[in-house]
């Protein structure tokens, strides 16, 4: 197995739209795909991050329609889930008109689940002659379950969530960040390729994201009144906040993800170019430093969890981008690069995710700015040590002991925060 390769194969892809409720629009494309008669009803049962996360953001193509109802009916009047996490490129004002009226109409419903901690996404379809179910978990495409009017299709339910998920992950917890740093310089001529078409394609919604008066635009206000330093922390956030902006406000433009998210891909990828740009950094060395970026925030993710209580394109991607900095400096520096992480972990590791929104821009930007700070102390050897809060013996350790605070200290979060979340609605 080629670790990285498998890797980018399920955690780096073009996604258009927050993650979960597009994930949710793909699993109801799995359901109605195939049946060709109109649906007369949906049900979802998804986990809590995943109702999280899709409550308040805004849907591409739906003319500011929020919520993971709105996609998920969309993705069931498409029924083509071979477009996967692009899905929704498809919405047609015809589309979006049905998909009203039958919100309207109240045949969709949405529930959580608490007893699934993982990702989860379950969909029952029925239309006037059939019945088709399906089940999403563990990662945002892996299907694990599929019904058709009483005929099982695929059922791996039974096994355990462990062996469920995608077999690279095992492999991907044992490893230490040596051995990502050595993936990372090992990566060919195809896999350069496909990172600079990720730069790329989240450059290009960060552009998009500059003509919106949000977070990115007001950052740039206090450069021009002359508030804020024109460097590399300011250029920096604004590209990363204008395309977090954009894509938290529906822009219909893909977004290269890392860990299945956008908004993580934005950190992991952005900050380590535009960092490396302004430092004249060798390109292919920048890529390089991406490539290890996208394989830290999968290392994190592993033992925080796929939709964790904390905020993934803060912490798991703030640590991939500090130690892409680093590395473009320092090379396989195994005192810099830990150093770099522990101070990233320590300065922002307690951030919580209420969900997707407009303001997880504001978060980017922290992570950015985290992410640049830590790497420098880092490169000059000075950061956060062993004696000092949770940081481990080992900076694999530290990373490990967040997913304990996340998992067991935080355990009440999500389910506080939806609970905010479900008395105000």
């Amino acid at each position: 197995m080629n670790l990285y390769k498998e890797v980018v194969k399920h955690e780096v892809f073009p996604a258009m739209g927050c993650t979960e409720p597009i994930s949710l629009a793909l699993a109801a494309a799995i359901a109605a795909e195939g049946l060709d008669e109109p649906f007369d009803n949906i049900v979802f049962s998804v986990n809590i991050g995943t109702y999280k996360n899709g409550l308040a953001v805004t849907i591409p193509n739906t003319d500011g329609e929020k919520g993971n109802l709105i996609a998920g009916v969309l993705g069931a009047l498409i029924a083509e889930p071979e477009r996967k996490m692009e899905i929704l490129k498809e919405v047609t004002p015809a589309l979006l008109a049905r998909a009203k009226e039958i919100l309207k109409e109240k045949r969709v419903s949405i529930g959580v689940d608490p007893s699934q901690t993982d990702l989860y996404l379950e969909v029952r379809l029925a239309t006037a002659n059939h019945r088709s179910s399906c089940i999403v978990s563990g990662s945002h495409t892996n299907l694990i379950y599929k019904e058709v009017d009483g005929k099982i299709l695929l059922d791996r339910r039974a096994e355990s969530s462990a062996s469920r998920r995608p077999s690279y992950k095992d492999p991907l917890s044992k490893m230490t960040v040596a051995d990502l740093v050595d993936l990372a310089e090992n990566i060919d001529e195809e896999d350069l390729l496909f990172l600079k078409r990720g730069v790329e394609m989240n450059l290009a919604i960060s552009q998009e994201g500059m003509k919106l008066k949000k977070v990115g635009y007001y950052l740039l206000d206090l450069i021009e009144k002359g508030y804020l330093l024109d460097d590399v922390f300011a250029s920096t956030k604004i590209m990363t906040a204008c395309a977090a902006d954009a894509r938290m406000d529906g822009v219909a433009l893909p977004v290269m993800s890392s860990g299945g998210s956008g908004n993580q891909g934005i950190v992991a990828s952005l900050v380590p170019y535009n960092v490396g740009k302004s430092f004249k950094i060798e390109e292919r060395t920048i890529y390089k430093s991406i490539a290890l970026s996208h394989l830290l925030n999968a290392y994190v993710k592993v033992f925080t969890g796929e939709l964790a209580c904390i905020c993934g394109c803060a912490i798991a991607a703030g640590v991939g981008a500090t130690a892409a900095i680093v590395y473009q400096q320092k090379g396989k520096d195994l005192c810099s690069i830990p150093y770099a992480i522990n101070n990233l972990v320590s300065d922002i590791g307690g951030m919580i995710c209420d969900g997707a929104k407009s303001g997880c821009a504001f978060k980017v930007v922290s992570s950015t700015d985290a992410a640049i700070r830590a790497a420098y102390l880092g490169i000059h050897r000075h950061g956060i040590t062993r004696a000092e809060g949770f940081v481990g013996r080992t900076v694999e350790e530290t990373i490990k002991n967040l997913g304990h605070i996340a998992e067991i200290g935080m355990a009440k979060v999500d389910d506080t925060i939806v609970g905010i979340m479900l008395g105000r609605k």
